[in-house]
Parts: structure tokens; C-alpha cells; sequence
């Protein structure tokens, strides 16, 4: 177990090597998984912090500020969240000066979503420290890496693409 120490076990829990019932479980790419989005997401949510943020407001101004225009349905539709969860955090990004919403040209009750410049350079601020955390990563791990994890994120995600 990660909480206990190395090599000893509840009386009632079996070992991998000993044949029992974990043995097809990895658990040490599930625990690595769980550190490495642990430290993954500090820097950000030290950021986020500041403003009295969380982790649903990055993942919003990321995606908006990655696909300026993006419309309140493709970006519920790409985070998988409600709109009430969404609504809240989008006004407190509008208000605060980091997103901008427009009505589409076509259908005005469409809302096309874009970063402001304080919100530009928010994303920014929050995926700095993650790009050199990956690529100390892939430094460490040699020619090639950034390709395999690239596919096995790819392979993690529903639907495998």
C-alpha cells in the first residue's frame, strides 16, 4: 500500500508476487499517475490561488485561450461539466476581466468566447511552469519519449483517440 511501509502488509491483504487477487493491477503507474498530476497541478493552483481560483477556471481559460471563439457548447461539451458549473465559473472569468463573450454572427443566442489580454497572459502564467515540468520530463527519458506519451495518454483517454 502507498501509505504503509515497503514489504509489509495487513493480515488480511495478499501480495502481487504472492499470486493474489492484484496481480493485474499496476500499481505503480496508478500511484506514478497520482503524483505526477499532484505536482502537475501545484504551480497552477498556487497561481490560481492568488485570485481566488481553482483548477475549473484553468481548464476553462486554458481551452478558451487555446480555441479563441469556442462556443459555450463545445467547451461543455469538451470539459464534460454542467452548464451550472460552467456558468458560475465563466462569470466570475467575464467579470474578472479574463474572458470576453460575444454573440455569435448568425445565431445571437450563441456566445462565442474569447481571452482578453489580462486572460492571455493568465494561460500563459499557468502553462509555464507546466511545460518545464514536461520537459525535464522528456529530457530525462530520452529520444523518442515525448511520442510514446503522447500515445499512451491518447490510449488513457475514453474512446482511445
Amino acid at each position: 500500500m502507498a501509505g504503509q511501509a515497503k514489504g509489509k502488509l495487513a493480515e488480511n491483504e495478499t501480495s502481487p508476487q504472492d499470486g493474489g487477487p492484484d496481480t493485474a493491477i499496476d500499481f505503480e503507474v496508478i500511484e506514478l499517475l497520482f503524483f505526477a498530476y499532484r505536482d502537475f497541478i501545484s504551480d497552477p493552483d498556487a497561481i490560481l490561488e492568488t485570485s481566488g481560483f481553482g483548477r475549473a477556471h484553468h481548464r476553462v481559460v486554458h481551452f478558451v485561450n487555446r480555441e479563441p471563439g469556442m462556443t459555450v457548447a463545445d467547451l461543455l461539451e469538451t470539459l464534460k461539466i454542467t452548464k451550472q458549473s460552467l456558468a458560475r465559473v465563466l462569470k466570475q472569468l467575464i467579470d474578472s476581466g479574463y474572458i470576453h463573450q460575444i454573440a455569435g454572427p448568425e445565431d445571437r443566442r450563441q456566445r462565442k468566447l474569447y481571452t482578453t489580454k489580462a486572460g492571455q497572459e493568465l494561460a500563459r502564467a499557468l502553462s509555464e511552469p507546466q511545460s518545464r515540468r514536461i520537459a525535464r520530463a522528456f529530457a530525462k527519458a530520452g529520444p523518442g519519449a515525448r511520442d510514446t506519451v503522447l500515445a499512451f495518454l491518447r490510449g488513457m483517454r475514453n474512446g482511445g483517440s
